[in-house]
């Protein structure tokens, strides 16, 4: 069976196209992908990924709110004793942050620019299959 992987946009950024275009990513690849669609609390986030039994969520910001948004999902999905769906994410993280999200528990994180073939190997290696 594929991954199951949730894309969401947690807050109020409204830019969507880097996510879709992941989504289709992980979608050609082999995944089977949810887009929750934008201004998605983290308590929302969570919900679908459970309701879905989603592998994965995958976080996209461009808002600068990625180190509040972020660590929320992971505290919430550890909350709900659903800490085994990784969480990853991109967006216009500086590296210093990407560093902190880490060790918030964010698993990666894909700055604008990065192939999207980067993407789908790192999910393929990362995330365990059904």
């Amino acid at each position: 069976m594929p991954r199951r992987i949730l894309i969401a946009k947690p807050g109020l950024d409204g830019h969507d196209r880097g996510a879709k275009v992941v989504a289709r990513a992980l979608r050609d690849a082999g995944n089977e992908v949810i887009y929750s669609g934008l201004h998605q609390t983290p308590a929302q986030i969570v919900e679908t990924a459970i309701q879905e039994d989603v592998d994965a969520v995958g976080l996209s910001a461009l808002s600068g709110a990625h180190m509040t948004l972020f660590p929320a999902v992971v505290e919430l999905l550890r909350e709900r004793a659903a800490d085994d769906i990784v969480v990853f994410g991109g967006g216009i993280v500086p590296e210093p942050d990407a560093e902190m999200l880490n060790e918030s528990g964010v698993a990666a994180i894909f700055t604008p620019g990065t192939p999207l073939a980067e993407v789908t190997g790192w999910v393929e290696s990362n995330i365990r299959s059904r």
